[in-house]
Order: structure tokens, then sequence, then C-alpha cells
């Protein structure tokens, strides 16, 4: 019974000392604490999106691509806390959580928001278009990496029980935002009928949000935080 309450507790804890997380089993453990964040997000996303993209028109059409940039920025913003909040639990170098911070939500956000749905709808033989947000709307781009970065260096300043407080809501959130911006960039670069292929798109993005949000908050900030360099 202990040892079950123990494995509960450590669930989405990520108490993951000396950078132990970078090995097989951590890492598999983390996909499946976090996969049923996934598989709720992306469920819950299809819904909301069938209610304001429920045809092809290109009102509709043009009402997704706002939606898509509002959503990919807030993920960015999501992407950016979680990333800095992490590094700052293995290091106290400044200078690598503003370059940790930066970079890697700008990569893992545009795998996951734009690249792996532009993919995934090429695989599906429709004619998409890739958009890069981070070269195209920059100026935007940059307030929402930069609150992000400072918001998640103030959350690695409060308390243990504060951060767990956060981490139950935090994951939720994160990753249905990343599932409204991966279906709204399907919807808004070329899928046309996307409903018809609903099952196909909850698989995909399912892996499509999860794989990359593990990596960008847990997994690549360790491993960037058990760098000598970047240690202290």
């Amino acid at each position: 019974m202990g040892e079950h309450r123990k494995d509960q507790s450590s669930c989405c804890s990520h108490d993951h000392k000396g950078g132990a997380l970078i090995n097989h089993n951590a890492v598999k453990e983390e996909f499946f604490c976090h996969f049923p964040y996934a598989v709720f997000s992306v469920a819950l996303a299809l819904v909301l999106v069938s209610f304001v993209c429920y045809n092809d028109s290109p009102e509709q059409t043009r009402f997704a691509y706002r939606l898509f940039h509002n959503f990919h920025f807030l993920h960015l913003l999501f992407a950016a806390s979680g990333t800095v909040l992490m590094f700052r639990r293995y290091s106290s170098s400044f200078w690598g959580g503003i370059l940790v911070g930066f970079f890697i939500p700008a990569i893992f956000c545009t795998i996951s928001d734009a690249f792996l749905p532009y993919i995934g709808g090429r695989l599906m033989g429709l004619d998409m278009h890739f958009h890069w947000c981070f070269i195209k709307h920059i100026g935007t781009v940059l307030p929402f990496l930069i609150g992000g970065m400072i918001n998640g260096w103030v959350m690695s300043l409060h308390c243990h029980s504060q951060k767990i407080f956060y981490s139950l809501g935090f994951h939720f959130a994160h990753i249905l935002v990343s599932s409204l911006a991966s279906l709204l960039y399907l919807i808004s670069f070329g899928f046309e009928g996307w409903w018809s292929k609903m099952g196909i798109v909850f698989l995909y993005l399912i892996l499509a949000v999860l794989l990359p949000c593990i990596m960008s908050d847990i997994v690549v900030p360790i491993w960037f935080a058990t760098f000598k360099l970047l240690k202290k």
C-alpha cells in the first residue's frame, strides 16, 4: 500500500535527482504519466474546435488561422515557463536559463504546433502549407517567450507545495493549448473536412503534442542543466 502511494506521488513530480531522468526507464515513466493528459486534452480540443470551425468556408478558415496564432503564442508562454522552471531545479545558471528558456520552446513549439501537423497533413495527401511564426511574427513571439521565461523564473522561487499545485493543472493546460494550436494549424493550412477523419487526427495529435511537450518541459531542460558549463 505504501509503495502504491509512493508511485502515485512520484508521477509527474519530476524529482529525478542528479539528472537521473535522462535514462530510458525514467523517460518512459514520464511518457505514461503524461499520456492521460494528452488524451483528454486532445479530445477536449476536438470538442472546442468543433463549435467554432464546423464548415469549410473561407471565413471559418480565416477564423481558424487567427485562433491558431493565439494558441501558438500561448503555447510559447506555457512552454517557456515550464522549461525555465525545470532547468532551475537542477541549475542556478542565469544565462543557461535564458538560453534554454528561449531556444527550447521556440524549437519544440514549432515542432508540435506546425511541423508535425504539416507532416501529418502531407502524409494524408493534403496540400499543406508550412508556416513558421518565429520568422513571420517575431515581434509577437518574443513577448510571449520573454513573459514565459520570467514566469518560470518566478515560479522556481516558490515553495515545493506550490510547485506541486501548479504542476497539477499546468501539464493539462499546456497540452490543451498545444492540442488546439496543432488542430487549428491543420484546419488553417489545407485540411478541409477534418471532421471526416477525426479518428486519425485524434491519434496523430496525441503523439504530436505529447512527445514535444515532454521533451521541452522535462527531458531537454534537465539534460542541459546537467552540463557542467550551465550548472553554476
